[in-house]
């Protein structure tokens, strides 16, 4: 089976507790304005990647140093036959292997259309941040983008590295990390309103033009 994917990183610090494989999903039709993932809107077969492979991501980071996978995009719930497949092959690899990381996945969807179209994958997950971005709502909580996402345990595990977090107030001082590779500098994590622009400004006055962002499609 085969899943549209738009960029895996290790190690995610900043979409949930420690150090965490994060996993951006390729293809969402909400479109939400704001959305400082635009590059992972549109599906096409360049994307395509085996679950199987991106499995082998996970398990070649040693056990001790992984403490999560958090999924995000795009629109994890888009590809839902993908998804639970992944998820099966995750949960019986961690079982086996008697390890504690969770999975956190975030949806631009409600949590009552996730529990009535996708029950059988939030019974899957330890927690869900779900809910579309609202660019005229302000800053949510931890992990957060807009103050109508909600952060929800699923489970047991979900509740005990989850439920301390719930009403954490965001610190104020930006949730983001950089990773760079030899032709693209990724931001990862959640900015604070018009970061993304103040940020390419702040390059264009030092001579360093962004030619592509993230954040317009």
């Amino acid at each position: 089976m085969k899943i549209h994917i738009n960029k895996v990183h290790y190690p995610v610090t900043v979409l949930g507790p420690g150090k965490r494989l994060g996993i951006w999903v390729q293809g969402c039709n909400l479109h939400c304005l704001g959305c400082i993932s635009q590059d992972t809107w549109k599906q096409d077969e360049d994307s395509l990647t085996s679950v199987d492979e991106l499995l082998e991501m996970c398990q070649s980071i040693p056990s001790a140093m992984l403490d999560g996978i958090t999924i995000s995009g795009g629109e994890p719930f888009s590809q839902p036959e993908a998804l639970k497949y992944f998820l099966t092959e995750v949960i019986e690899w961690r079982d086996e292997q008697s390890m504690e990381f969770d999975i956190l996945c975030y949806s631009g969807l409600s949590i009552q259309q996730l529990r009535k179209q996708h029950s059988e994958i939030l019974s899957q997950l330890d927690a869900v941040i779900p809910e579309p971005y609202v660019n005229d709502l302000p800053r949510g909580k931890v992990w957060r983008g807009s103050s109508n996402q909600p952060l929800i345990p699923l489970s047991d595990r979900g509740r005990k590295k989850y439920l301390a977090a719930v009403d954490t107030e965001y610190s104020g001082k930006g949730d983001m990390q950089v990773s760079v590779d030899e032709q693209q500098i990724w931001y990862i994590g959640i900015p604070d309103r018009d970061d993304m622009q103040a940020t390419r400004v702040a390059l264009e006055k030092k001579g360093i033009v962004q030619e592509q962002v993230s954040w317009r499609a």
